[in-house]
């Protein structure tokens, strides 16, 4: 399959289930709703190293908030309930109760319910307050500049985790320029995230690696660098392959930002340096949701 001169393979991405939440984040104003979501989002790139994938899904208007103030919608993502749990818990305690103005709240009933200030409320030593509203408990815990308000408990959903392409390109400029379309395009879809730094990973991993220390290790394959030292999937004219990741609460919805993101990167072409679109997988043994790239595409 070929795209205004952009090669798509004949390969799938492969993804693996999850757990996952959505929490709305709101402050005083839109400035530090983000701030608050930035800091809740940091280091969460990928479950390998931080425990979980996160990142911030889109701005909300207080006309989408319970509180009709401005907020901010995040996706956090684990291998595990508990380990979500953990991850929420840890990171709202650090980086929204602590966040001047905010307010913490569900956006997702899902099939189970886990904390969210259940346990954050005893910050309030003993001078927090509860209340139920339509059959939902909040919490509302003394700080000094006020009051935090949080919600109990939020949904817990299954979610998919995982999902990928990589953009081959004749320079480095020219592939962070169409993952960058790509992107921009992609955070316009629903329910996905993209985790890593502004979307994309320039360091893509293969499992195992020559050191019995680490279980993954450098796409050698890909490394534009190494063409004559390894078995090289790059053609000579590709000097730079970068890399998206998606984690999506369905199957359905990493189609759909896939579809988006390629074709972005397509609609610039060959004409802008852009040679192929690959994907990363592990033979179709470990993960269970495969991602076709001709078939996303058709």
């Amino acid at each position: 399959m070929i795209i205004n001169g952009v090669t798509i393979d004949e390969t799938f991405a492969e993804a693996f289930p999850m757990k996952a939440t959505r929490l709305i984040i709101t402050a005083h104003d839109a400035k530090w709703a983000m701030i608050s979501a930035q800091a809740f989002t940091g280091f969460a790139t990928s479950v390998i190293a931080c425990g979980c994938e996160a990142g911030i899904e889109r701005e909300l208007d207080g006309s989408e908030t319970p509180d009709g103030r401005p907020g901010v919608a995040v996706l956090i993502f684990a291998m595990g309930g508990k380990g979500l749990a953990k991850q929420v818990e840890t990171r709202a305690g650090q980086c929204v109760l602590t966040s001047p103005t905010s307010a913490l709240f569900s956006g997702l009933d899902g099939e189970k319910d886990m904390p969210l200030g259940q346990n954050l409320r005893y910050f309030g030593d003993g001078f927090q307050i509860s209340k139920m509203i339509d059959g939902k408990r909040y919490w509302r815990i003394p700080v000094m500049d006020g009051e935090f308000l949080t919600q109990e408990k939020t949904g817990v959903t299954a979610a998919v985790g995982g999902g990928n392409f990589l953009v081959l390109a004749e320079s480095q400029g020219q592939a962070l320029a169409a993952c960058e379309a790509a992107i921009e395009e992609m955070r316009k879809i629903p329910n996905v995230i993209m985790p890593f730094p502004g979307g994309v990973v320039r360091s893509g991993s293969k499992v195992g690696s020559k050191y019995k220390a680490l279980n993954a290790s450098t796409n050698d394959a890909f490394c534009p660098t190494l063409k004559g030292q390894t078995k090289s999937e790059l053609p000579p004219e590709c000097e730079s392959v970068m890399e998206i990741v998606i984690d999506g609460l369905t199957k359905e919805d990493i189609d759909k930002a896939m579809k988006v993101g390629i074709q972005a990167v397509c609609d610039l072409g060959a004409a802008q340096g852009i040679r192929r679109i690959s994907a990363g997988n592990y033979g179709g043994k470990l993960g269970p949701f495969h991602f076709h790239l001709q078939e996303i595409m058709a």
